[in-house]
């Protein structure tokens, strides 16, 4: 096959605004894009595309490109792909690769306690159009037995099974638990409806939260709208609260920052001029929402909310004592130091974000949705770092312990990506075959 010729053009740009690889490859990460992405990118990114070995980069980074320059791809040389056969499925990776010791964060012991085999996942697009059907339906619910104890038992289920990192599972079993709830809002009085409001607003909550991990922003902010209103409904305070993180986190996935910051700093408040004698709920959800303030803090760089908003957010922590399940939060001290990493790798600082990873007592985490989360912002920030080969194992870690979190989400399948773009040559068949295990194409 003969060698791709080199991509001039981008070569010529660089050079003529007397850039250095190194500093075009910061740029790319500093962008709208690759802030936005969380874009990895460094010399050996920019080489091969000047070189020519990347004829046609993912849109992220074409996006990233553009802004840049305000050039287009093809106008830089790049040719689009056509799309051909697709590869042959690969063959199951060796159990010894699988066993490789994980280095360079909080212990081998430690992952080993957390780390166990699980079955690949079928995926969760099958579900996902029923589940958008039910979500704007607004037609009037049948009558029909309404039995608020099997509905509070399949809400319960829906978010064990979200935070046990089971998407498809409940993605399956959310459409009919959205009709009977909605059916149970409707036709219930009194007490009993303000009990159906309220697993409404818990069941639409996990919606767009699944939603949310798919990258399908509408349908999400029409489920956290949802939750939100049920909240309102149920009038319990609690509820508001709880509901008033899903629809921040809606908000930032929008790109709106600033209104995400206000919208949690408001709630939180509220919740704080009510508290007296705080229970763990309380406690919970209180700081669940400073959380969420301070990484849509981060997304607009506002390095003194964040400061505050965390420290907030510690002290809610050191009252609760210990890292617990309230509210369906999963809050705690190792909680707000999960988010502190989150915040650091969202600020382009790997080293700090690497510390702080380091000082997470990942067993005391209380659902693997959280673990998941921690592994794939620990990865990111190695691969920041230049460390592809801990970034590979810990991304490896992560599906072990919440196989759909890397397997069913674009965001995990860009980090694979990502890493396999940028390995040296000794990770880089490793992470190939790893990359092809998942069907992802550099």
């Amino acid at each position: 096959m003969a060698e791709a010729a080199p991509n001039a053009q981008l070569r010529a740009w660089r050079e003529s605004k007397n850039l250095t690889r190194a500093e075009l490859a910061k740029m790319v990460i500093l962008s709208k894009s690759g802030i936005r992405h969380k874009l990895a990118c460094d010399e050996e990114r920019i080489r091969r595309w000047e070189a020519g070995e990347v004829r046609w980069p993912r849109e992220p980074y074409r996006q990233a490109i553009a802004e840049i320059t305000h050039l287009n791809p093809e106008d830089l040389g790049f040719i689009p792909n056509r799309r051909g056969p697709q590869p042959a499925a690969p063959q199951p990776m060796d159990n010894e690769v699988r066993r490789r010791e994980f280095v360079g964060l909080t212990g081998a012991a430690l992952f080993t306690a957390v780390i166990g085999a699980s079955d690949e996942p079928p995926g969760i697009s099958n579900h996902l159009e029923t589940l958008a059907t039910v979500l704007v339906d607004y037609s009037t619910p049948m009558n029909g037995p309404i039995d608020l104890t099997t509905l509070s038992a399949a809400v319960v289920a829906a978010k064990q099974n979200y935070q046990a990192c089971r998407y498809t599972q409940v993605t399956a079993a959310l459409p009919k638990l959205l009709r009977s709830l909605r059916a149970a809002c409707t036709q219930l009085t009194g007490d009993e409806q303000l009990r159906a409001h309220t697993l409404s607003a818990e069941a639409h909550h996990v919606a767009a939260s699944i939603l949310l991990k798919q990258e399908d922003k509408g349908l999400a902010w029409l489920a956290a709208d949802r939750s939100v209103q049920a909240a309102y409904a149920s009038q319990s305070t609690l509820m508001i609260g709880s509901s008033s993180r899903i629809i921040t986190h809606a908000l930032m996935d929008g790109g709106h920052h600033r209104a995400a910051t206000d919208t949690t700093r408001a709630a939180a408040v509220r919740m704080d001029a009510a508290m007296r004698n705080p229970t763990p709920d309380e406690l919970s959800i209180y700081g669940s929402l400073l959380l969420r303030g301070a990484i849509a803090a981060a997304h607009s760089g506002e390095r003194h909310n964040i400061a505050e908003l965390l420290d907030e957010a510690t002290d809610a922590g050191d009252r609760l004592g210990h890292d617990g399940n309230h509210m369906w939060t999963a809050f705690g001290p190792n909680n707000v130091l999960c988010h502190r990493v989150n915040i650091a790798l969202r600020l382009g600082d790997a080293g700090t974000a690497i510390d702080y990873a380091r000082q997470v007592e990942i067993d005391k985490l209380p659902i693997n949705e959280r673990k998941a989360t921690l592994l794939l912002d620990t990865s990111s920030a190695f691969l920041m770092y230049g460390k592809h080969q801990q970034a590979l194992d810990i991304l490896r870690a992560a599906e072990q312990i919440a196989p759909e979190e890397v397997t069913g989400r674009a965001a995990a399948h860009r980090l694979v990506s990502d890493i396999l773009a940028t390995a040296p040559i000794s990770v880089r068949r490793e992470a190939r075959e790893y990359a092809e295990s998942l069907g992802v194409r550099a």
